[in-house]
């Protein structure tokens, strides 16, 4: 076959190609299910931009709250009947053994007893209702710079959850062993050690 054969029929397989793409955008669907425009990336973002509630969820996920604070996500099946109802695998390093805590609003063992703005404050600032500070690995620094709106809507989200009651283990001093073997993140070496404050 001469190479001006073959350069037509490449031609030839990127217009069908082309083709069926177009035709398929054209369907009445857009290529999502059940007719919704949010089973697309496209489709998400325009809805999270008319709903903060669509946006907290959205923000959420890309966020990878559900890593830590949705159960068997850490272990490649995440339990969304239960999502951001806490885990039972630790988190150990220097600060002892913490665990993600249940986010959904349940009224004793979850956050429902928070506000929204409790709720922005634990995220931007890591302090919680009581005063204690967020437990490492939780990277509220990260999330401290979140606009105002974005940290709203995550709370909305977390305030529309189904209550999940689940007791996530308290947080375990340093030395003390926990019952299952936590995620070990060792002493930091000099570069990654944090500064200490100026007196």
């Amino acid at each position: 076959m001469s190479g001006s054969n073959r350069n037509h029929l490449g031609i030839a397989g990127l217009l069908l190609v082309l083709a069926l793409t177009v035709a398929s955008c054209g369907s009445p669907n857009n290529g999502t299910t059940s007719g919704t425009a949010t089973s697309t990336p496209e489709g998400a973002a325009a809805n999270a931009a008319a709903d903060p509630v669509a946006r907290g969820k959205y923000l959420t996920t890309i966020m990878s709250c559900g890593d830590c604070h949705t159960p068997g996500t850490l272990y490649g099946a995440p339990d969304f009947d239960r999502t951001l109802s806490g885990s039972e695998l630790g988190w150990a390093g220097p600060w002892g053994v913490s665990y993600p805590r249940n986010l959904t609003p349940d009224m004793e063992t979850g956050i429902g007893a928070w506000s929204e703005d409790d709720i922005v404050k634990a995220i931007q600032t890591g302090y919680r209702p009581d005063g204690t500070q967020l437990s490492p690995p939780m990277p509220w620094p990260n999330f401290a710079n979140l606009s105002h709106d974005d940290a709203i809507a995550i709370a909305k989200y977390l305030k529309s959850l189904p209550p999940v009651h689940h007791k996530v283990p308290d947080k375990l001093a340093p030395g003390v062993k926990p019952k299952v073997t936590p995620v070990v993140i060792p002493a930091p070496p000099a570069w990654d050690a944090p500064k200490k404050a100026a007196s």
